[in-house]
């Protein structure tokens, strides 16, 4: 069974940072390219980063994009991201996720709940 747990979360000021993680079982993660998706209060879901299986290669939503950064440890079956010089429209459920790379993302964890206010 895929299992996707995320942590990390919580609060943060406008400028703050947070690391978040995706602990993976139940399928190759070494194997899979993997993306994080986020869920703003009241809107729907949408992607926010991919990587590929070999971590080498990485994309990002532009509004994200030299704020946010994406990373793995296929030794770890982890996946990470970093968000940096946040800002209120980045309050929102941080999803991880199968694919999303270079095709549509699916499986999708519970979530990790992030809030960006002062």
């Amino acid at each position: 069974e895929v299992e996707l747990v995320e942590s990390g979360g919580g609060l943060a000021q406008p400028g703050g940072s947070l690391r978040l993680s995706c602990a993976s079982s139940g399928f190759t993660f070494s194997s899979s390219a993997m993306s994080w998706v986020r869920q703003p209060p009241g809107k729907g879901q949408e992607w926010v980063a991919g990587i590929s299986s070999d971590g080498k290669k990485v994309r990002y939503l532009d509004s994200v994009k030299d704020r946010f950064t994406i990373s793995r440890d296929n030794a770890k079956n982890t996946l990470y991201l970093g968000l940096n010089s946040l800002k209120t429209e980045d309050t929102a459920v941080y999803f991880c996720a199968r694919g999303g790379f270079s095709s549509t993302w699916y499986d999708p964890g519970q979530g990790t709940e992030v809030t960006v206010s002062s």
